[in-house]
C-alpha cells in the first residue's frame, strides 16, 4: 500500500454500487432492526427478575415487529418496481 493510498483509505468507497441508496438504506435498515429483534427474548431473559426492565425490552419487540414488518413491505412494492 503507497503512502498516497493510505492516506485516503476511503477514496474509492461507493464509486460501485448495486442500487440507488435509498434501496441500500432500507436494506441496511432491515437488517439492524432483524438483529435488534433477534436479541430480545435474548435481554428479556437476561433482565429476570426485573419487570420493569423485561416490560422495557418487550415493548422493544413489538416495536421492531412493526418496524420489521414495514421494512419489508416496502422493499416488497421495491422489488416488484424492478428497483433492484
Amino acid at each position: 500500500m503507497t503512502t498516497e493510498t493510505a492516506n485516503r483509505p476511503y477514496a474509492n468507497l461507493g464509486k460501485t454500487c448495486g442500487t440507488q441508496d435509498h434501496d441500500h438504506d432500507l436494506i441496511h435498515f432491515l437488517s439492524n432492526r432483524l438483529d435488534t429483534l433477534w436479541r430480545c427474548d435474548q435481554c428479556i431473559a437476561n433482565a429476570e427478575g426485573d419487570a420493569q426492565l423485561q416490560a422495557f425490552w418487550r415493548d422493544i419487540k413489538k416495536q421492531e415487529i412493526a418496524n420489521v414488518e414495514r421494512a419489508r413491505e416496502l422493499v416488497k412494492q421495491h422489488v416488484e418496481k424492478n428497483c433492484f
